[in-house]
């Protein structure tokens, strides 16, 4: 008879200053239950360098499982969200990548990354990213065993029994603005627009930053309470609210809560998104875009890859229970 098996689960949301890491990080362990399902489950940072104890949890683990974000970028040595020292390439750490994105439009990864990812990636199982861009990079190196899955954020929209988004514009907006790659002049573009169409403002910050960012916009913007549980709040009132804003998960989470969203481009992860899954994105400086989209009946029709998702949650299954599933090439 079998052990119980055992799981470790690379926690995005800790050590992390970004509160978005938590809406990724509640749709990481949903996304988890059923492939999971009677496996012990364990959380190590994957923004920290791992101590001792997460060492030996990660020697353990029959599975790893890296929970969202933009976790990887080209060159691992110099800036990584994901916390990596050289030492952890020798763990055998066999990590299965969940929903993980690049941290920006780069080219391809140098070779300490290739190497490094290499050695830190599990070599057979099925990994699953959040866009196209994070899958040619690793297919780049020689990872092919790769599906595009969209971020665990995105799994649950788009469902047949799910209410119909509002086409109108609301009387209310709710807004977020990411002080990580500042415009200020499209900034206040932005909140001059929103100003002109609705009769109040709402903004909830993801970050220290991002509050005094908005603070320099207008006294007049109310700031929320910055937890999620705060923005929880204002999306579950009854009144009509849209959002229109710059942070990718505050834009998700309101389409979690039914609202009429846009999201504004400013990086790889709502250009590519988009794109991807049809996310009701817009880019920075396409302001007209953005006023006919303000303005008009406006559609929005999430479309999360529903067989690529179950294909990467049926094959991390098979890899917990043992039973044995080609799921793609591995890394030469």
């Amino acid at each position: 008879m079998s052990g119980l098996k055992r799981a470790v689960v690379l926690d995005t949301s800790v050590a992390s200053t970004n509160v978005g890491d938590q809406i990724i990080m509640e749709a990481v362990r949903k996304g988890l239950r059923e492939p999971l399902d009677g496996t012990l489950v364990s959380t190590v940072a994957s923004h920290d360098r791992m101590g001792p104890k997460g060492r030996g949890m990660v020697r353990k683990a029959d599975v790893v499982v890296a929970g969202g974000s933009n976790l990887i970028s080209s060159h691992m040595w110099v800036r990584s969200v994901w916390r990596l020292a050289p030492r952890d390439a020798f763990l055998g750490m066999n990590t299965v990548l969940m929903g993980v994105g690049w941290y920006q439009f780069q080219r391809k990864p140098d070779p300490y990354t290739a190497w490094l990812l290499r050695r830190v990636l599990h070599p057979t199982a099925l990994h699953s990213v959040r866009d196209s861009h994070a899958q040619a990079m690793l297919a780049s190196i020689g990872i092919t065993n790769v599906v595009n899955t969209g971020c665990p954020t995105l799994w649950g929209l788009g469902a047949e029994d799910a209410p119909a988004y509002p086409t109108e514009r609301a009387e209310e907006v709710v807004t977020t603005l990411n002080s990580y790659i500042p415009d200020l002049a499209a900034d206040r573009k932005l909140i001059e627009m929103l100003r002109a169409r609705y009769k109040r403002i709402y903004a909830w910050v993801q970050t220290a930053e991002d509050h005094a960012l908005l603070r320099q916009l207008g006294e007049d913007i109310v700031i929320i309470d910055p937890s999620l549980a705060g923005y929880d709040d204002l999306l579950t009132r009854g009144q009509p609210l849209d959002y229109v804003g710059n942070r990718l998960h505050g834009g998700i989470r309101a389409l979690q809560h039914g609202r009429r969203a846009i999201i504004i481009e400013i990086d790889n992860r709502a250009s590519e998104m988009g794109r991807d899954f049809n996310l009701p994105t817009v880019a920075r400086t396409d302001f007209a875009q953005l006023e006919r989209m303000i303005d008009g009946d406006m559609r929005i029709d999430v479309r999360p890859p529903r067989e690529a998702i179950a294909r990467w949650k049926a094959a991390l299954r098979n890899e917990v229970t043992g039973r044995s599933e080609v799921t793609g090439h591995a890394a030469g």
